[in-house]
């Protein structure tokens, strides 16, 4: 794999997590009832990757699996998550799929 230039890592470390979202899931819905309790900015996302579901809170970069009580931030991060890849793996998802 070629490299990455610095201003896409960057811009994928920042980049808000719910717009990541269609990109890179088969299947993705915003809950539209969901109602945050800590940061009003906060939406919740129903995902499928690969036949795999994710419930996912989104808060700019930051994401937070509520299935697996994990998170992350940035769009590597999530790639990796939803993937299950590895850093390399997932950087190539992401040019890949233009996000």
């Amino acid at each position: 794999m070629k490299a990455v230039d610095k201003s896409s890592l960057a811009r994928w470390r920042t980049i808000d997590a719910a717009s990541c979202i269609a990109a890179l899931a088969d299947y993705a819905k915003a809950d539209t009832n969901f109602v945050p309790r800590k940061d009003k900015h906060s939406t919740r996302w129903h995902v499928n990757v690969n036949g795999q579901d994710f419930e996912l809170l989104c808060t700019g970069p930051k994401f937070w699996d509520t299935r697996a009580h994990r998170g992350g931030g940035g769009a590597i991060d999530l790639a990796m998550h939803l993937f299950g890849l590895d850093f390399k793996q997932a950087v190539a998802i992401l040019v890949a799929r233009s996000v």
